[in-house]
């Protein structure tokens, strides 16, 4: 199982701003920092925004911050509502199932059993648990920095 980008994105998005506590940022630095498409990541804050995770004030002078305590962040719901599919096999989707043996199998009774334990694993934590350490936001913080810093462009002269 892998999570898509969507999904990877929007963890990633939270810990940013769990590690800037308070301050406004844009979807511009976040991509920066993390080296990844700025257009991607503007549908992934959409996301967050739209499930109340994230303030979002749109425009020039706009941004992004937290709209929730991290403790109040669960991880395994931020997962369930960022990731488009979680349909491990294809008979998780009634409509589009084409298998002969879904009446018969057991195992889509196993792969829910397994996702969902998945998910409540990731929901005994929570964004402050990633933060939890002042040194690691710390840290934090430091890595995505060193990350923002673009390199100064050298001139070559003929």
């Amino acid at each position: 199982m892998q999570l898509s980008l969507h999904a990877d994105y929007a963890l990633r998005v939270l810990i940013y701003l769990g590690a800037h506590p308070g301050e406004t940022t844009s979807t511009q630095k976040m991509s920066t920092a993390y080296g990844i498409s700025k257009n991607h990541l503007v549908r992934v804050v959409q996301t967050l925004g739209e499930r109340g995770y994230l303030h979002v004030t749109p425009g020039r002078s706009g941004g992004v911050r937290l709209a929730m305590d991290p403790s109040k962040i669960r991880l395994g719901d931020v997962v369930r509502h960022a990731e488009p599919n979680l349909r491990l096999v294809e008979c998780f989707d009634l409509k589009t199932n084409t298998c002969p043996i879904v009446s018969a199998c057991g195992l889509k009774a196993r792969l829910k059993q397994a996702l969902d334990s998945f998910l409540a694993e990731l929901n005994k934590h929570t964004l402050a648990d990633l933060l939890a350490e002042r040194r690691q936001q710390a840290r934090l913080r430091e890595l995505l920095q060193l990350n923002s810093v673009v390199p100064a462009s050298t001139s070559h002269r003929k």
